[in-house]
């Protein structure tokens, strides 16, 4: 068993190191979409097939920051692999305390939950958890820093816990093709619920995050796009100065993909 968890950690590692290694080109149409709307920010591609990343601002790329919401895909993969959810259709309470968001002050399962990012469900859902699996998972998926910190509701809200976007897409991109170490009933299930739109030439997944405990926030836009049989894994982080901004985050990231010919 501990050969197993050994081997199965090592070639983790080998992999991640591997595609972290791969060439990286530069796009200058996604550059100039970001320049136009004045933004900091980075957006990447990992094209599976060929072990290549494209993209826009590879130092920030390689940076990390507070994963916010985009923590729930992990969290809700976690949460089935643990049995703190039976399904993800299972309904969570979210607490009965006001919320700064109305839609939120409802009882609901993660399907439901991940669409409206629904913080207090998923701190229900981190709780039930609790520190030492979340912990030990985190370390199996190698997510980010891997640094949870001593608070099991607020560590991917305010740190320390932090993902580069090259870190993202190497995680979704395993996810995409169920190959990370968890059952892949469980893989499935989150990739359906993260299913955004499907059409006769693609399917599209994404989630949204936006963490606010910095100043500028971090928003984020992360997922992954199957088209001709092939899965990419993108991830797209932006400076957020205001809630005007959030808009930004799904505006850019399809601009981005459109510009690479994927949608």
């Amino acid at each position: 068993m501990i050969f197993k968890y050994l081997l199965t950690t090592f070639m983790t590692v080998f992999f991640s190191v591997q595609a972290l290694s791969a060439e990286w080109t530069n796009s200058n149409h996604i550059k100039i979409i970001f320049d136009e709307k004045k933004v900091k920010g980075t957006f990447v591609l990992y094209d599976i097939s060929n072990n290549m990343f494209i993209g826009f601002n590879q130092a920030r790329a390689k940076t990390r920051y507070i994963p916010g919401s985009t923590f729930k895909i992990a969290n809700s993969l976690i949460g089935l692999s643990v049995g703190a959810i039976k399904n993800v259709d299972e309904v969570l309470p979210y607490g009965d305390e006001d919320q700064p968001i109305k839609s939120w002050e409802l009882d609901m399962s993660l399907r439901d939950a991940i669409k409206i990012s629904n913080v207090p469900i998923y701190q229900e859902l981190a709780r039930r958890i609790n520190l030492f699996q979340m912990q030990s998972n985190i370390a199996k998926l190698h997510y980010g820093n891997m640094d949870l910190g001593l608070l099991i509701d607020r560590f991917w809200l305010d740190g320390p816990l932090q993902i580069s976007a090259m870190e993202q897409v190497l995680f979704i991109s395993k996810l995409a093709r169920g190959q990370l170490d968890f059952t892949a009933s469980h893989q499935e299930a989150i990739a359906e619920i993260l299913e955004i739109q499907k059409t006769e030439e693609y399917t599209l997944h994404v989630k949204t995050g936006w963490q606010t405990s910095t100043d500028p926030g971090i928003g984020w836009w992360v997922g992954w796009i199957k088209r001709d049989e092939k899965i990419y894994a993108f991830a797209l982080n932006i400076d957020m100065n205001n809630i005007n901004d959030a808009g930004l985050r799904t505006e850019l990231g399809v601009a981005s993909l459109k510009a690479l010919g994927l949608l």
